[in-house]
Formats: C-alpha cells, sequence, structure tokens
C-alpha cells in the first residue's frame, strides 16, 4: 500500500489533455476543485486512485509515505486500502482524478 507523486512541469494542465491522457489508459476522470484551505479527513478508498493536479496546490498526508505536496503537472497514485487527508493550498486547487480497476 501507498501513495507516489510522480512529477510534471508545474504548469497549468490543460483539461482536456489531461482527461485525454487518462482515457487512454481506461479511466474515466471526473473534475473537482475546491477552495484555499479546504480539508479532507482521513480516509481510504477499495480501489487504485490517479490523480493529476491542473492548478493550484494541494498537500496529501500519508501515514507510511508522508506528506506529497502537488502542484500543476503532477499525478498521485493512492494504492487501495491507503490512509490518506489532504490540505488545499493558498491559491485552492483544481483536479482531475479516476479510479483504476
Amino acid at each position: 500500500m501507498g501513495a507516489r507523486v510522480t512529477p510534471g512541469d508545474h504548469d497549468p494542465a490543460s483539461t482536456g489533455d489531461v482527461e485525454s491522457r487518462m482515457r487512454a489508459e481506461g479511466l474515466e476522470p471526473r473534475s473537482w476543485s475546491n477552495a484555499p484551505g479546504d480539508t479532507y479527513g482521513w480516509h481510504r478508498h477499495g480501489y487504485h486512485k490517479v490523480l493529476y493536479c491542473l492548478s493550484g496546490s494541494i498537500v496529501f498526508h500519508t501515514h507510511d509515505d508522508g506528506d506529497l505536496e502537488l502542484h500543476p503537472g503532477d499525478r498521485l497514485d493512492v494504492e487501495p486500502g491507503t490512509d490518506h487527508a489532504a490540505t488545499v493550498g493558498a491559491d485552492g486547487v483544481r483536479c482531475v482524478e479516476a479510479p483504476r480497476g
């Protein structure tokens, strides 16, 4: 179990480009956004989660992998059963995510 970040180029990513990339992997992406400072409490999923940061920033907190900060273009993969929480950065955040399998 765990989470890992694949760094991007830190330029704002186009929603259409990212969604196309995800669909090419057989994923069904959905977009979401949050205001500055919003938080998500500790939780876990029964599926592999793939997430791209499109703009702004967000920090995913994990027990095993520490804090993982995402910026535009970064990809986060969260394995099933990985406990995580999140804190949105000072400029808010816009992401695209999808479950895998």
